[in-house]
């Protein structure tokens, strides 16, 4: 079945052209804002949590970038009612001004130095109303370039859409890249961290002027004409089975995949290289930078491909290759970026020798907790040593112990203690451990120089191929399942539970489970259960979509 064309403007290259060029552009400098805040996190964490601690500090920066994740859906069921009722073009104007209007308040707000616990509070609220603007930004271009698109061309015109993700998170890190080398690292960290923020009033006032040249998508306008009664989003997409089911099947078939495939490979495998392996940033930046420049082809190679062979099994192929890669791939690129933490994890392994019953998770969202038991503080030194350990109960009341190969190091019981005592005993035992880990070989830093950088880029495209796979025929298969008067409602809120909640958390929830099982692999779990659910539903209940008109989809 193929589409009918009833308005010949969309058959036009120069106008096909036009239209695919402005909602990318846009998009990709909402992507942009919204990554900066990602790419940032470790800095951001030294200026807005101060005095919760360096592995606390860090969780609660991962999960203020998360915060923009998590409102995205409300976004999305706000300004897909409106794109259903009102338009697409006057909906992703509105989206778009509010996203570059948070991110330059960002560049201007005071830190925690200078106004307190205020300064975090500001940050959340701006993180809030990025989410909120980018819930409706995804959905309102994708369906734009859709509904204008040819039927043979369409997973290749929304795979345009696709890769400004990609041209986003180049853009912000090559700001930020840049940024540092003209400020120095130093200052940057000061202060020249504000710069890419501030950037976005000028990007904010280009991408509305492209925008601003735009009219209604033909499929919309047909919409209109043919069927003018008083229409229902929310009732149509969530309440009536016939499109209710299909959200679940999005949700359930690709975005919990998506989620957690591309922000595994995108943004885990940043923090894991940067927080665990001890990467120098720079270098982090600059593998990143050169893995999205790349992946950028491959997004618009796997849509167009999924204009000849079906949009299901690409994505499949996708999710599939994330399962068969994430274990070894980490592994493999431990060895790779720090090899003497590979060395050292299998000639000298920790473990840590306690009575369960006194040790805690090692995660604490509001940096409130103490961890003073003997496991507690023996536990808190690895983990914000970034070192993998094992854990062995002990009998019950005895002293938590930590071996590094042959040797052990006792720690302290420091519930009794008064907040002074306790800190010179936990730096005491952090002496210590740091002491027994230098000797075996555990480094600080990545050595520069060992580093295979060759080995290390092929790993991240491994996971980026398979991000793009998933990703590049996302667009027009989540448009293909849904009818065009409520296509921007019910496509927009699986997509952004999907990334907003699945994939935004999915940092601080493998960071968590890190630092809870000592394992630094364990954090994979997160994205390898949701990918796992995806291939199953996606298999049993996932249609094929490519080729579907678009005007009688669900009549």
């Amino acid at each position: 079945m193929t589409d009918h064309v009833a308005d010949p403007s969309i058959d036009d290259p120069r106008k096909i052209r036009t239209v695919v060029a402005a909602s990318a552009a846009g998009t990709a400098f909402e992507w942009y804002d919204f990554f900066i805040f990602g790419s940032l996190t470790a800095v951001i964490a030294r200026h807005f949590y101060a005095d919760v601690g360096e592995a606390a500090s860090y969780i609660l920066a991962l999960l203020t970038f998360g915060v923009g994740f998590v409102v995205r859906p409300l976004g999305a069921l706000v300004f897909g009612w409106f794109g259903d009722r009102t338009g697409r073009k006057k909906t992703f104007l509105v989206t778009i001004t509010l996203m570059g209007v948070a991110t330059v308040a960002i560049g201007l707000l005071p830190d925690y130095e200078q106004i307190g616990l205020a300064a975090p509070i500001l940050l959340i609220v701006m993180r809030i109303l990025q989410g909120f603007a980018l819930g409706g930004e995804y959905g309102g271009a994708a369906i734009y370039v859709a509904e204008h698109a040819p039927p043979r061309k369409r997973g290749l015109l929304t795979g345009w859409i696709q890769t400004t993700a990609a041209l986003g998170l180049i853009g912000a890190l090559s700001v930020i890249l840049i940024t540092r080398a003209i400020v120095g690292t130093e200052a940057f960290d000061e202060w020249g961290w504000r710069i890419p923020f501030l950037l976005s009033a000028l990007l904010l006032a280009v991408s509305l002027w492209i925008r601003l040249q735009l009219n209604e998508s033909p499929a919309y306008e047909r919409m209109k004409a043919e069927a003018g009664e008083k229409r229902a989003p929310y009732v149509e997409s969530f309440l009536r089975w016939n499109n209710g089911r299909f959200v679940l099947i999005a949700l359930f078939g690709i975005m919990i995949a998506q989620g957690a495939v591309w922000y595994c490979g995108y943004f885990y495998a940043r923090f894991f290289m940067e927080r665990v392996l001890k990467v120098e940033v720079n270098t982090v930046d600059q593998l990143m930078l050169a893995v999205t420049a790349l992946s950028a082809f491959f997004y618009v190679f796997f849509a167009w491909l999924s204009d000849k062979v079906g949009r299901k099994p690409v994505m499949l192929f996708g999710m599939i290759l994330a399962l068969a890669a994430f274990f070894p791939g980490f592994q493999a690129l431990t060895r790779a970026a720090n090899p003497a933490l590979a060395e050292a994890q299998s000639t000298f392994p920790v473990t840590v020798v306690a009575d369960p019953a006194t040790c805690a998770v090692q995660f604490d969202p509001v940096g409130k907790t103490a961890f003073a038991s003997s496991c507690d503080i023996a536990k808190s030194v690895l983990s914000n040593a970034g070192v993998s350990y094992a854990n062995e109960a002990a009998a019950p009341e005895t002293l938590a112990v930590v071996r590094v190969g042959d040797v052990v190091v006792s720690s302290v019981e420091g519930e009794a203690l008064d907040p002074a005592a306790l800190k010179a005993a936990r730096s005491d035992v952090e002496g210590r451990i740091k002491a027994a880990l230098v000797a075996a070989g555990y480094p600080e830093r990545a050595d520069p120089a060992r580093i295979n950088l060759p080995a290390v880029f092929g790993i991240l495209m491994v996971f980026i191929v398979a991000a793009t796979a998933l990703y590049g025929p996302q667009a027009a298969a989540l448009v293909e399942l849904f009818p065009t008067r409520v296509r921007y409602t019910a496509m927009s809120l699986p997509y952004h539970v999907g990334t907003g909640w699945v994939g935004g958390l999915l940092p601080a929830a493998s960071f968590a489970l890190v630092a809870w099982s000592g394992n630094i692999y364990f954090g994979l779990w997160y994205a390898v259960a949701f990918t796992a659910l995806a291939v199953v539903v996606a298999l049993i209940w996932l249609p094929e979509t490519k080729g579907r008109d678009l005007d009688t989809i669900g009549r």
